[in-house]
């Protein structure tokens, strides 16, 4: 395989409660995540906003930017604003070294959401919804490809796209050539589904990849809560690195990557506070882990 591994920012600082790792800086984020063996990361808040002050540092440390997230909100109908402003997304992240761009829909997401609890809260898209939903993916697709890059669609917690039924009907209702699968082993697991049947399902169509485990107790407790939100789950743990978790069958999802000849980025995604879990310390469990099962 050719696989590409990179670290997401999240695991230092928090995009969805940015007092999470407020005081780390990008420059300890990526420096970490070279030290860990990383050559990928994917943009944070807290990235600089121009090319070449962000290029400049991450050259430095031999590291490029391999994905970069997109907020659509084709479920609130916002399309003209979703629409407007990709294709400076697009140039920002190419120039920087992405070829996937990832998008994902929070036009009625909950996750987002502090206070919101997140079981009891869980969107229920509409027909017209999914229906403008996989119109506008389609066309965000078509502006990626005549970038010469790949839009990769990502199922999330809290969304309304994030069980095996509307992926399964997301990925049915989207272009095939216009629109390819992240998968997040995570967000899956938190769903409810098995991100074993997701990879071998969709191998040929998944462009990119989260890895990141569950843990059970955590996971549990949230879906019995009436009162927790997601950004609660995160707090308490819910998420961690690969050969850290009890959630995922890390085996027969390295035996499909294998079988399959993946090629592309595998991106370590964990958000935990870095006042409990040290960034570097779980940077490093997790890429000990991959290199051990993957060989590489």
């Amino acid at each position: 395989m050719n696989v590409k591994f990179g670290c997401s920012s999240i695991n230092w600082t928090n995009d969805d409660l940015p007092s999470l790792g407020a005081e780390l800086t990008y420059e300890q984020c990526i420096s970490e995540m070279a030290l860990a063996g990383y050559t990928g990361t994917e943009v944070g808040h807290k990235y600089p906003k121009d090319v070449p002050t962000l290029k400049k540092a991450l050259d430095l440390r031999g590291m490029q930017v391999c994905n970069m997230w997109y907020s659509s909100y084709f479920t609130a109908f916002r399309n003209a604003e979703t629409l407007a402003g990709f294709q400076d997304h697009l140039d920002f992240s190419y120039a920087l070294g992405a070829r996937v761009v990832t998008v994902g829909e929070i036009g009625v997401s909950v996750h987002i959401q502090p206070e919101t609890p997140l079981f009891p809260n869980r969107p229920v898209l509409s027909d017209e919804q999914f229906e403008n939903l996989a119109k506008g993916l389609n066309k965000l697709g078509e502006m990626a490809k005549k970038h010469d890059m790949t839009l990769c669609f990502h199922p999330h917690t809290g969304t309304g796209i994030e069980t095996m039924e509307q992926i399964d009907r997301i990925m049915d209702m989207t272009d095939p050539e216009l629109v390819t699968l992240l998968l997040d082993t995570g967000h899956v697991t938190v769903a409810g589904g098995d991100p074993v049947a997701v990879i071998k399902k969709y191998i040929g169509r998944i462009t990119h990849m989260h890895f990141k485990d569950v843990r059970r107790d955590i996971l549990e407790a949230l879906k019995a809560s009436k009162t927790e939100s997601f950004i609660d789950g995160v707090k308490y743990g819910l998420f961690t690195v690969p050969g850290d978790g009890n959630c995922v069958d890390w085996k027969s999802i390295f035996d499909v990557m294998k079988a399959s000849d993946y090629n592309g980025w595998v991106v370590v995604e964990a958000e935990q506070d870095p006042a409990r879990a040290n960034p570097l310390e779980y940077a490093l469990k997790a890429r000990k882990f991959l290199r051990e099962n993957l060989g590489q």
